[in-house]
């Protein structure tokens, strides 16, 4: 298990581009399993995750050929689905939250599927209910093996049908589109999560000859096709790593670049910092934020606290939330996080309390941030990575914080962030990575 040695105290400056979307790679990567041709993807993150489920598709039979760093070619005309009744691909599934999205590509080709209760991030329950109803509306049946823990998914004939999503998951929709471009006639999903990476999502598997209408909205149809061919796609720039680099910008940042953010893309990320105090300027696709000495909280117009909360997109990502609250505990006001979507995402914050933020955790959803105004710095401290997210929002602290922290367990960090220490060390931050 690997550390970082984090000296606080030493700002940030300069240019930083962001990587490919961890989210969207995970989605367009188990889609290139829909057909038996060539299908190249750029952009694609240099992260564990992503890594790992790489590495399971080689394991199911899938020709990866590595272009250059970024850049994968994945040829899935012969696989072994004999692999998947192995124990192996079991306990790789379930170390993997992104295991999830291959039961609709290989249920839509193949017609079953066998998955382990995926793994990932422990930040509150994350059901599967949405995706397996979504399946059963197209046909499947599944049974839960509780001596194994995997579920067992087949369908003799998919088709299409109108369903109405009881949550917008944004996997459940990934996997439900993926399985539907397959399914005889037209499939309609109603309440379809509608992010820009399952919008990417879409828009490769039309390149790939489905038929996908709706793009962007709430409202998906799917008219099937017999099979899919080859295309290329590019992966957009990661949102929740350019909301972190705004973060740093704005806690320890004495003017930095982001570079080639997508702008269109972000949605209101940009202005959830904004409302922190926080000055986010659009210079073409890229964002700058200059140094700020304080940066003040709004107010809602009536003079109520300001509260932000996540939703499902255009709202607040919830990956977000957690660098949001170490931002406010540096500005001049208050404000209420409130977490709706997990219920274990804020335990984090007794960390920053340890360090000195002033933070009321009201229950396991709701967080009050009274901010220092940079009056007081935080302490360093000794801290351990629950997820990826935190790990970054602690990893933000400790660059600010006075003295040397260290932080455990930055595989969780690994897994959604590409050098991460080579990158702000670029910029000025000292940070070391070491075997405990």
């Amino acid at each position: 298990m690997e550390s970082f040695i984090i000296e606080g105290g030493h700002p940030l400056q300069g240019t930083i581009t962001p990587q490919g979307a961890k989210n969207e790679a995970l989605e367009v990567i188990c889609a290139t399993l829909l057909s038996e041709e060539p299908v190249r993807i750029k952009n694609i993150p240099d992260i564990l995750d992503v890594n790992n489920l790489i590495l399971l598709l080689k394991d199911i039979g899938v020709k990866v050929t590595r272009n250059s760093r970024n850049d994968y070619t994945f040829v899935s005309d012969r696989l072994n689905l004999d692999y998947l009744e192995s124990e192996e691909f079991v306990r790789k599934c379930a170390s993997l939250r992104g295991s999830v999205l291959l039961i609709g590509p290989l249920l839509g080709r193949f017609g079953k599927a066998i998955i382990a209760k995926p793994g990932g991030d422990k930040i509150g329950r994350r059901r599967l209910d949405t995706h397996f109803l979504g399946f059963k509306h197209l046909g499947a049946k599944f049974v839960h093996d509780d001596g194994c823990n995997v579920f067992r998914i087949e369908a003799r004939k998919l088709k299409g049908c109108y369903m109405l999503l009881d949550e917008a998951s944004v996997t459940g929709t990934a996997n439900i589109i993926m399985t539907a471009v397959l399914a005889e006639g037209t499939t309609t999903i109603y309440n379809a999560a509608c992010e820009p990476y399952i919008q990417q999502l879409c828009h490769l598997l039309n390149a790939m000859g489905a038929r996908i209408s709706g793009i962007a909205s709430n409202l998906l149809t799917i008219v099937g096709v017999k099979t899919l061919h080859g295309a290329e796609h590019t992966i957009l720039p990661d949102m929740i790593e350019v909301g972190s680099f705004i973060g740093m910008a704005a806690m320890v940042g004495e003017g930095i670049r982001i570079k080639n953010v997508s702008l269109r893309n972000l949605g209101i990320i940009p202005d959830a910092f904004r409302r922190l105090g926080v000055k986010v300027k659009e210079e073409g696709d890229d964002l700058v934020i200059p140094h700020q000495s304080h940066y003040v909280i709004d107010s809602f117009i009536d003079g109520t606290i300001m509260t932000l909360s996540d939703a499902p997109w255009p709202g607040l990502t919830p990956d977000l939330l957690s660098v949001l609250l170490v931002v406010a505990t540096q500005a001049r006001g208050s404000v209420l996080f409130h977490q709706k979507m997990f219920e274990s995402r804020l335990f984090f914050v007794d960390k920053l309390i340890d360090m000195g933020a002033q933070i009321i955790l009201c229950d396991p959803h709701r967080a009050v941030v009274v901010g220092h105004d940079h009056k007081l710095q935080l302490r360093a401290g000794r801290m351990t990575s629950p997820d990826i997210r935190a790990g970054i929002a602690l990893l933000i602290a400790a660059l600010s914080a006075n003295g040397t922290s260290r932080i455990a367990n930055i595989a969780q960090i690994d897994r959604g962030y590409e050098d991460i220490e080579k990158r702000l060390n670029n910029l000025g931050a000292r940070i070391k990575r070491v075997d405990d």
